[in-house]
Order: structure tokens, then sequence, then C-alpha cells
């Protein structure tokens, strides 16, 4: 079991936003990230995804090999797919399930699950094609994307260290200017998170981490850095208060570099991203020393982040009918909100008992 960390940290912080934020109308959604900026918790833990990328390629035994590497991240791709569609497959029994209880069968058209029950065969063809999603269960087809990506940018990175962001910068401007984004079927449409958008986020984290790579120079240029962040998160803090919205019929071509589209990754939302990993850098010491006890339970769940997070969508979408039989008030969001840390938390420590009980 590694030590509490920085990564590990904020990404429990991550996690936690997330299945509040997967639960439409919670009180508390209106306090998480995305409320007092531009990026919000899906950037942070994709960022942090490449980050710890970088950790496991460049390991404290020495860097894997070009093959290990590459057998490692497809087989993470083909354990996250297999995680999507099991995932996929509870929340429409969920979906089914709370349809019957409730005597209501609008709830089979909640979070795009309608295709499921009206247009059955084609939908589970487009579920393991992945070009079928769910609503709040359409990140993790993004992480399978990724990772089938992430030997390409492991091979440029040795290549040449600068090459790996390069390479993410053509694919996110060429798909800012094409409008390039993978097609769903059999509900027409395009993923949410575009794939070929949301690697630059990726890419980021895996260069920034490198400590001899193009962005190394930061390391040694925090104070600097912070004040130039500054300013990026108050004015991105106005404009999430105001809720302005560039309107994208008065931006140049190619647009899309101009909105603040979550699903594109625009250039805003990576900046806000990234000035907010420089104003909070380092933090993880002081609160550390401040509260270590929550300190320990979100890298807790940060260790374990694809067990937390499927619990937690799971608990989410349950929450969602909770919610709707007992009514909206601030005691059922804080039972809400309570029982999913809980779950989250158990979920962690019982996966870290598993591992102790096995090496024993």
């Amino acid at each position: 079991m590694r030590a509490p960390n920085e990564i590990d940290f904020w990404r429990g912080f991550a996690l936690i936003t997330i299945f509040i934020d997967h639960v439409p109308g919670l009180v508390f959604e209106n306090y998480t990230m995305r409320n007092f900026g531009l990026s919000d918790a899906a950037e942070l833990f994709v960022f942090l995804a490449g980050w710890s990328m970088r950790l496991l390629v460049d390991g404290r035994r020495g860097r894997m090999s070009v093959l290990e590497s590459t057998l490692r991240l497809e087989s993470r791709a083909i354990t996250i797919f297999t995680v999507q569609m099991i995932l996929t497959q509870l929340a429409l029994a969920i979906t089914a399930a709370g349809a019957l209880i409730f005597e209501n069968p609008l709830f089979l058209e909640w979070n795009n699950a309608a295709a499921a029950f009206q247009e059955p065969v084609e939908t589970q063809i487009g579920l393991a094609l992945l070009t079928h999603q769910l609503f709040y269960f359409d990140i993790l087809p993004l992480y399978v994307v990724l990772m089938f990506m992430a030997p390409l940018f492991v091979i440029a990175d040795r290549t040449a260290r600068w090459l790996p962001l390069a390479l993410g910068l053509t694919i996110y401007l060429a798909t800012h200017i094409t409008g390039m984004n993978i097609p769903t079927w059999p509900v027409e449409g395009r993923w949410y998170f575009n794939p070929f958008a949301w690697q630059l986020n990726f890419v980021l984290g895996f260069v920034v981490a490198d400590p001899k790579g193009v962005l190394s120079f930061t390391r040694n240029h925090r104070t600097l850095l912070r004040i130039l962040a500054a300013p990026i998160v108050l004015v991105s803090l106005w404009l999430a208060l105001t809720d302005f919205t560039p309107n994208p019929l008065s931006m140049p071509q190619p647009r899309l570099l101009f909105t603040f589209d979550k699903t594109f990754a625009a250039p805003a939302r990576i900046l806000h991203l990234l000035a907010l990993v420089a104003l909070f850098s380092g933090l993880f010491a002081v609160i550390s020393r401040l509260l270590p006890s929550i300190t320990s339970f979100l890298s807790l769940l940060g260790r374990n982040s694809l067990y937390v997070f499927s619990l937690g969508s799971i608990t989410a979408l349950l929450s969602q009918y909770v919610r709707y039989e007992l009514g909206s008030s601030l005691w059922v969001d804080t039972g809400v909100l309570g029982v999913g840390i809980i779950i989250m938390g158990f979920t962690a420590w019982i996966v870290e008992w598993r591992g102790r009980q096995r090496g024993s």
C-alpha cells in the first residue's frame, strides 16, 4: 500500500466531487469545483491519470521497456472496458427495477437508457461497441480510448521528450479544426467526452510529471507560476459566477477554440485546469499536517480509483431514485452524500484488505 501522496489525495477529492455531480439536484452540487471555474473534476481526473501513467512507465525500479509499457497499458484498457460493460448492465437493471418498483415507465428514459428498452438488439451491440453510453457512465469509455492510445505517447516520449506534447497538440488542434469526434449509435449523436480532444489533458499530465521533460522548468519557478495562475483562476471564477458563455456564432473560425465547450475540452477549460494545478500544487504537504485523517481517507480513495469510481457511480444512480422517493431536502441530501462516501471508503478499504490477505 502506498503512503498518502499528492496525486492520490487529489484523485480522491475528484472522486467525491464526481459522485456529488452525478446526483442531479443534490444541494452539495452547488459547491463543487465546476461552480467556481471553467474546468471540473473530470478534467482533473484525466490530468492525474496522465501523471500516473508517467509514474507507471518510469517506475522506481527503472523505466519499463516499450513492450512492457504497451502490455501494461493495453491490459488496463481491457480491464476498464470490462468494468464499463458490467457497470452499464447494472445501471440498466437498476433503471428497470426503478420503473417497476415505482410504477413509473418514464424512469426507462432516464440517463439516455430509453434505447436499451425500445431497441434492445441494436443498443446491446452499441453498448458493446461503446457507441451507446448512459449519462453519468460515459467517462470510462474515454479512459478505454486513452489507454489504447497511451502506448503511442510512450513511444513518442522515448523518441524525444518534446514529442508527446507536440503530438497531443497536433491531434487536439486537428480535432477542433475539423470537429472530429466518435459517432454514437443507435441513437444518433457524438461522444460527450471527445477522446481526440480530451487526450490533451491526459498528455499534459504525462508531460508535466516528467522531471526532465519540456515542462520541467515549471518545478523551479513555482512562485512565478502561482502569480501568473492567480488572475486566471479569478477570471474563471468570475465567468462561472456570472454564468458567462461566449456566443459561438460571434467567434472566429475554428469556433470550438473560443468556446467553453466541455465535449471538445475547450482551451479555456484546460488553461483553467493548469492554473489550478500551478496554484494548488504543493498544498498537500500543508493539508496532510493540518488534516491527517482526511488526507489519509482521500488518498485511500485515490489509490483504488477504478473500484471507488465504479461503486460510486452505481451508488449515485441509486441515490437518484432515493431522492425521487423521499424528496429533496438538506437532510436527505446529507444522508445521500454520507452514505455515498461511506460506500466509496468501504470499497477502497476492502480492496486493500484483500490485497493484504493475498500477500500474507
